[in-house]
């Protein structure tokens, strides 16, 4: 049985980008990796996300969104932390307890995005295939995540 690699992602308000990538990181990564996200002013999930996500079959409909000050209190440690707010916000996270690795990961904020909401829809499955990619190219690099329980969790994206 390999190592669980215990993943945290963070962004200010939990509502999209951190979401996102905590569902697709347990979606493709399955038991190899326990995984949360959490936010410094938690605001309800997006609903254009929820919907986007469930385009490639992620049923985000029950996901609510966590602070990190209840994480920290949880007495949780993660082998990554993994901002994912734009690159001006990095500075300002806290260091985490027992942290490896500490990884921050530029993504617009789909909170911020204009027009109707076919635009917004169709921006925010850009967004999430972006993470998606990251989160592929991360991953595949990390030396003891099993290939065939991975490669059987794929996404038909």
């Amino acid at each position: 049985m390999n190592e669980v690699i215990k993943v945290l992602f963070v962004c200010t308000h939990n509502a999209g980008r951190s979401q996102m990538a905590e569902a697709l990181l347990r979606k493709l990564g399955g038991p190899s990796f326990d995984v949360t996200s959490a936010g410094f002013q938690p605001r309800p999930v997006n609903p254009i996300v929820v919907e986007a996500m469930a385009l490639i079959g992620i049923d985000m409909s029950d996901a609510t969104s966590k602070s990190v000050c209840d994480v920290l209190q949880s007495g949780r440690y993660f082998d990554y932390v993994i901002t994912v707010d734009d690159a001006a916000s990095f500075d300002r996270y806290p260091v985490f307890p027992g942290v490896a690795h500490r990884l921050g990961w530029s993504f617009k904020d789909p909170g911020k995005f204009e027009g109707t909401h076919e635009q917004q829809l169709s921006q925010v499955i850009q967004l999430r295939d972006e993470i998606r990619a990251r989160i592929d190219a991360w991953s595949q690099n990390l030396p003891f995540v099993s290939r065939a329980l991975y490669e059987s969790e794929r996404l038909n994206a």
